[in-house]
């Protein structure tokens, strides 16, 4: 995998923060990120673990001036950039990681989140349908359908 060129794939996002009080790049703390998620991390503090335990690693192609960024930086940065980028860039970057593959099958299915119902709300269970490419180990995508459909939901919902 081309870890270096998520970079590339992930620049065109824009940078939501206040500039002047900025200490970690945004391409940086996305890189990270996406590099812990890889690696099984399940909150913003494994995050930051995953930063630090791999800090000259991450070194070899990230600046990294003010080292690892904190989970509260990486919660924040999350929670204000646009998704639909972040997801465009990200799904651009895992495209170009088959090219030179050979066609493979590529298995669909659908699930029902367990417990993912709230009778008190009235809301109804999460179903999801996944693309899987079997060979290469790799989910394509994730998308939240109505009910048992496989129509996504309006409020667009990604995983």
């Amino acid at each position: 995998m081309s870890i270096e060129n998520l970079a590339r794939y992930l620049n065109a996002i824009e940078d939501p923060r206040c500039s002047g009080k900025v200490e970690h790049r945004l391409i940086e703390v996305l890189v990270i990120a996406v590099c812990a998620l890889i690696a099984c991390a399940e909150s913003w503090s494994d995050i930051t673990l995953y930063g630090r335990s791999k800090l000259a690693w991450l070194q070899t192609f990230l600046e990294l001036a003010n080292g690892i960024p904190s989970h509260d930086t990486f919660r924040r940065v999350f929670m204000l950039i646009d998704p639909d980028a972040f997801e465009a860039g990200f799904a651009t970057w895992v495209g170009s990681l088959t090219a030179g593959f050979e066609r493979e099958v590529v298995a669909i299915d659908g699930k029902t989140i367990r417990r993912s119902f709230d009778h008190g709300r009235k809301q109804s269970a999460l179903h999801v349908v996944s693309a899987w490419a079997s060979e290469q180990g790799l989910v394509l995508g994730q998308r939240c359908v109505d009910g048992k459909s496989n129509s996504p939901k309006p409020l667009g919902l990604r995983l």
